[in-house]
């Protein structure tokens, strides 16, 4: 009897405490990727498809600023510049005005996701996601899988990674396509251009 009692204790307490360092660690890393109000990085996305023979490869810049949104500043193969605010994604164009895109509600959610975790509004993730944190605050991962079934049919999961910044993101589709997106050079946004301004509906 003194040996079931102390299986049950270890069935509750051991999940119990793995629960709280999970949750201790995802806070950490919420507080540490708030820590930074405007940000730019460097990126190259590779997306594969079973499709295809090779990834789609794109590189630019991203640009976030909290509270207002981000930009992907795509520089190859090709120039495109696209803005994520709030709920809305558009094209810019190279006199800085936007387009809405109709066809971007899947991209256009996950940019939402990504907005709500750098700052740190991480109740409104959860309400569409489930999060598992692990590994380090030096080195963390964190697990994004849907709650949704309709959303679940589709995106299998997203994974975030980083340290001090976000340095990838790997998201995976249910038809076996990926998009990973790895960051670098990593640093403070500085001055904005017009452009951006304006984009982001910054004074």
């Amino acid at each position: 009897m003194r040996r079931l009692k102390c299986l049950l204790l270890l069935w509750f307490v051991v999940p119990l405490a793995h629960a709280q360092a999970d949750g201790a660690l995802l806070q950490h890393v919420l507080a540490t990727l708030g820590q930074h109000t405007a940000v730019r990085a460097d990126f190259t996305q590779a997306r594969s498809n079973p499709a295809l023979e090779k990834p789609q490869v794109s590189q630019g810049q991203l640009l976030f600023v909290l509270g207002h949104g981000m930009l992907w500043q795509t520089q190859a193969p090709f120039a495109q510049t696209l803005a994520f605010t709030g709920q809305q994604a558009a094209r810019i164009d190279p006199q800085g005005q936007p387009h809405p895109m109709r066809d971007a509600q899947g991209v256009s959610r996950i940019s939402q996701m990504l907005q709500a975790m750098l700052a740190g509004h991480v109740d409104e993730v959860r309400r569409q996601f489930h999060i598992a944190a692990s590994g380090s605050t030096a080195h963390w991962t964190l697990q994004l899988v849907p709650r949704q079934e309709r959303m679940a049919r589709v995106l299998g999961s997203i994974e975030l990674s980083g340290d001090a910044y976000l340095e990838g993101i790997l998201i995976t589709m249910r038809d076996g396509s990926h998009t990973d997106i790895r960051f670098s050079q990593t640093r403070d946004a500085g001055t904005l251009s017009g452009l951006e301004k304006r984009a982001l509906d910054l004074p």
